[in-house]
């Protein structure tokens, strides 16, 4: 017997309205000022544009507490040439925050002011509500995340709280990565020692010892990419990577003993990002030796995203990102009408026994069933595994984008000898069983065409060791030597033996 889509109910289903958003982020750091453009459902919007100008308005600080000069003007440049840029990108909806250069400086108020006659109203954040934002930007991309948000910035440190899809405890402290080099030059005791006394001064760690570390700002995601570099990491994607405490060590040791040169040299490293490694590193040991932390994952997401993520009702934050990311780049290239929710429930029968966070990853595949349609043949599979691996999903670990790469090549044809070693990370009963969604989702899109009606008159199921293909009447002719091969083939990865019902 063969169950039709209409009776199954995969929780994970929901229909969701993805209306399109076009939104934009000017930060006004320390270390650059930024815009980003972001555009797609509100809930997991894509970006667009992304550029930065390294106009270091903290620098000045130090010296007298003021924004000098040139890297005001610097600054306002930038932020005339963005204005410029969102209005005839026809973005509706700019936020443009200033952070601690701006909130510190003498002049703060000047700069301001300038940058009003630009049209761009600048809100000042608070130390408090930078941490607030930095906190909402992790949840935003790990809605279960249960830790402390940590963000380093070029002027300030920001902690926050996050638990159950909420920020709690937040703090902001002056251990922005340009501040360091004075404080670390009675040495790394004496640093650990001051640090410590500032957290304790605002309250920290007091109970909140002995839990994870959620990493956000370039200067993190530097020192990720020198860990990815001296482990040579398969998959080399910053967003979620994870570092144990044990970590470190290496970390610390190789921003010391490799030059600037060589550092500069690992793939996506920025200059001052480069020059800065040493002291993030040591910043990042005190850290994790006064909270006690077990293990660090790195956020692609943070403050511009916090924004975004704040300004959400209640109803839109509790979607799904990586299900609404899906959906959403599945309906942009469909060769027809989309219909992946379909092909993930026609499926559903063959894999009732996993887990929820599998079945998630496999709802995010049928969505992305039609992806690379439009992609030479020869590399259609390549393609598929591209867009799993390397796709900008949030909500998602480095295991289960191998999962959800090894599902679209197969779907799309991969041979399986080709898929990229991956076994380091991921079992190979998790890739065989995502192989087996894959050949599930090619003959789905084999059976109908790339079309939903059919779906309706059919099912699958796994029976005493048999896959049951079942037609109904007057669908019987959609049956055929390509379609009984791909059932076949999806039987022997099942080890079942293959049979068609024309009922």
């Amino acid at each position: 017997m063969c169950a039709k889509i209409e009776k199954i109910d995969l929780g994970l289903l929901r229909t969701s309205k993805q209306a399109v958003h076009r939104s934009a982020v000017i930060d006004i750091g320390s270390n650059s000022v930024r815009i980003v453009v972001y555009e797609g459902p509100a809930r997991a919007p894509a970006v667009i544009f992304n550029e930065k100008v390294a106009a270091g308005l903290g620098r000045g600080l130090a010296v007298d507490g003021r924004i000098a000069p040139e890297d005001a003007e610097r600054g306002l440049v930038a932020l005339r040439r963005y204005a410029l840029l969102a209005k005839h990108m026809d973005v509706k909806d700019v936020q443009c925050v200033a952070t601690a250069a701006v909130r510190d400086a003498v002049n703060g108020p000047e700069f301001i002011k300038a940058a009003a006659e630009a049209g761009l109203a600048i809100r000042l954040l608070s130390g408090e509500e930078e941490a607030e934002a930095a906190g909402h930007g992790v949840l935003a991309a790990i809605p279960d995340a249960h830790g402390i948000a940590v963000d380093l910035g070029g002027g300030s440190l920001e902690l926050a709280e996050v638990s159950n899809g909420q920020v709690g405890r937040r703090a902001s402290f002056p251990l922005g990565v340009l501040r360091l080099p004075a404080l670390r030059k009675d040495g790394e005791q004496a640093f650990e020692r001051a640090v410590r006394k500032m957290l304790r001064a605002a309250g920290w760690p007091d109970g909140l010892t002995g839990q994870p570390l959620y990493l956000v700002g370039g200067s993190w995601r530097a020192l990720s990419r020198l860990d990815l570099e001296l482990t040579r990491d398969p998959l080399a994607v910053l967003d979620q990577h994870t570092l144990p405490r044990s970590a470190l060590r290496r970390l610390i040791r190789a921003s010391k003993r490799l030059t600037f040169e060589e550092l500069r040299e690992i793939p996506g490293m920025a200059s001052n990002r480069a020059a800065a490694l040493p002291d993030a590193a040591a910043l990042l040991a005190a850290l994790v030796n006064i909270l006690d932390v077990p293990e660090m994952t790195v956020s692609s997401s943070g403050l511009r995203e916090g924004l975004l993520y704040q300004a959400l009702d209640a109803d839109t934050r509790a979607q799904d990102p990586l299900i609404v990311a899906a959906e959403f780049e599945g309906r942009r290239l469909a060769r027809f009408a989309p219909h992946g929710r379909a092909i993930a429930e026609w499926i559903a029968p063959l894999f009732a026994d996993e887990v929820p966070a599998d079945s998630r990853v496999r709802l995010a595949a049928s969505l992305l069933s039609d992806v690379a349609w439009s992609a030479n043949p020869d590399f259609r599979a390549e393609r598929g595994t591209e867009i799993g691996l390397h796709g900008n999903w949030r909500s998602i670990d480095i295991p289960g984008r191998i999962l959800l790469a090894r599902a679209l090549y197969a779907g799309f044809g991969g041979a399986d000898a080709e898929f990229p070693a991956m076994g380091s990370l991921v079992s190979a009963e998790r890739l065989a069983r995502a192989r087996q969604w894959g050949l599930a989702i090619r003959l789905a899109q084999r059976l109908t065409g790339g079309v939903e009606a059919p779906l309706k008159a059919s099912g699958i199921a796994l029976v005493d060791g048999k896959l049951k293909l079942c037609l109904d009447a007057g669908w019987h002719h959609l049956a055929g030597e390509s379609v009984e091969r791909r059932l076949r083939v999806l039987a022997q990865a099942l080890d079942a033996k293959p049979e068609l019902v024309l009922l």
